[in-house]
């Protein structure tokens, strides 16, 4: 394998990736880091959606997504909501303004089309980015972000019934499908 090559042509995919996102998001007034930002709002669970979690997530300073999650309330397209128990800590909920303007907005429309010409080659691109992802992620001692269900502290109880081992709350099956910041991969078996 070829290091240089490889990292070159991620990099091009990046910046292809960024300019249709810029693209996709321009007719809402939205940059990129904006669609990001409502994307892991979409694709997290309840323990992960403040805005620690989003910065770390993005990893991006505090003030910056300070000023992401003010244009994105100003906006109508995410509220915030105290915690119920914690009444220090916000959540952040997507409204169903900002459900359409991602419906709309991702994936590109370019990156569908592209996915297109792989047929059955799709999914073996999907489990080796994965990979690389969690290589890259440990090598840096960054947080997986992973679904709850992969995630070492994940219980299945019965049918339909799951538990956060570390929290001991009930999941519901959408739960276990969402991005958790405290998510921990199962070590792989030997």
């Amino acid at each position: 394998m070829a290091v240089d090559r490889l990292y070159a042509l991620l990099e091009r995919l990046g910046n292809l990736l960024r300019t249709e996102e810029r693209a996709a998001g321009l007719p809402h007034g939205l940059q990129p880091v904006h669609l990001q930002a409502l994307r892991y709002l979409q694709s997290c669970n309840r323990y992960s959606n403040t805005p620690a979690a989003l910065t770390e997530y993005l990893g991006l300073t505090k003030g910056t997504v300070s000023q992401t999650l003010l244009l994105l309330e100003e906006k109508g397209l995410l509220r915030k909501q105290a915690d119920t128990q914690d009444r220090r800590v916000i959540h952040l909920l997507l409204t169903e303004a900002g459900r359409a303007v991602l419906k709309e907005a991702l994936p590109p429309e370019l990156f569908k089309r592209a996915l297109t010409g792989l047929p059955g080659e799709g999914e073996a691109l999907e489990e080796a980015l994965t990979g690389l992802l969690r290589s890259l992620q440990a090598a840096n001692a960054q947080r997986s972000f992973g679904a709850c269900g992969t995630c070492k502290h994940f219980k299945r109880e019965g049918p339909g019934r799951f538990r956060c081992g570390l929290t001991q709350e009930p999941l519901s099956r959408e739960d276990s499908q969402l991005l958790c910041r405290e998510h921990e991969a199962v070590p792989p078996a030997h």
